[in-house]
């Protein structure tokens, strides 16, 4: 089929440094720009990002430092780029949560117009999550081939649940799992302990405020300091402990929240 378009709708994806949008930089860029005419135009290129590449960034897309050493910086590239863009609706995959905003970033960074509010957004991640139910009635019908009659009754819900997590073994026993950060977690195995690792290894609180981060520390996972580490911010900014204490988050975070707190003050 062929999409109708008023405007150009500019594909796009970006490799980087990392997940942080604030912090990370572009390495590579693609975009395929498909025209109202059916015509695409597609234009990609390495970035060079002026830091290096982390090594488990580096493993996810294959870009190495010295694959980008003598690549442009995006400063000379980016009016070439906010040119292409010119008059472009956009669409990719999560280019809602990562690409658009670390984009933004970039050309912000290096004082050049680009205002993704003037543009339709197109999503096909969220599309799939929206058309593709996640619920354990599509589970239980993917896995175990059946239907949930009793849905919503505790105890079929729970037997249910049961089915899918054995189908679910037998089915990716012995396959990597990557998330949709591209970090690996470890490979579904037959032990409940390989399973914690895939799917809770970095909780903190129950709510998911906080998290693990690859070296094990507590961050913040929401707000201003999302990403930082949960001991410093309370060190540089008592206050955000006291705002978060008045706030309206669960117990149990706020339990947790405490004794990070408490294990600072013990190192002093």
């Amino acid at each position: 089929m062929t999409l109708k378009l008023k405007n150009p709708l500019a594909f796009f994806d970006l490799e980087t440094t990392g997940i942080n949008i604030s912090n990370d930089r572009i390495v590579e860029i693609s975009i395929v720009k498909l025209l109202p005419s059916g015509e695409r135009v597609t234009k990609t290129q390495r970035i060079n990002p002026q830091m290096p590449i982390p090594l488990e960034s580096s493993l996810i897309h294959g870009i190495y430092d010295d694959d980008v050493k003598d690549a442009p910086i995006f400063k000379e590239v980016a009016k070439s780029y906010a040119a292409f863009l010119e008059g472009c609706d956009l669409a990719g995959f999560n280019i809602l949560q990562f690409d658009v905003p670390l984009l933004v970033e970039e050309f912000l960074r290096v004082d050049v117009d680009f205002d993704p509010s003037k543009k339709k957004l197109v999503d096909a991640q969220k599309i799939f999550h929206l058309m593709e139910k996640r619920t354990l009635a599509a589970a239980y019908k993917f896995y175990c081939g059946k239907e949930l009659l009793d849905a919503h009754s505790a105890e079929a819900d729970t037997m249910a649940t049961l089915e899918v997590l054995l189908a679910q073994v037998e089915r990716y026993e012995g396959q990597e799992v990557v998330s949709t950060r591209g970090e690996h977690l470890g490979k579904v195995a037959n032990d409940v302990a390989a399973l914690h690792e895939i799917t809770a290894s970095n909780m903190v609180d129950l709510a998911g405020r906080i998290v693990r981060n690859d070296a094990g520390t507590e961050v913040f996972n929401f707000g201003k300091h999302k990403g930082r580490a949960v001991e410093d911010i309370f060190s540089q900014e008592p206050s955000y402990y006291d705002w978060m204490m008045r706030g309206d988050f669960p117990m149990d975070t706020k339990k947790r929240l405490t004794e990070i707190k408490l294990r600072g003050f013990n190192k002093k």
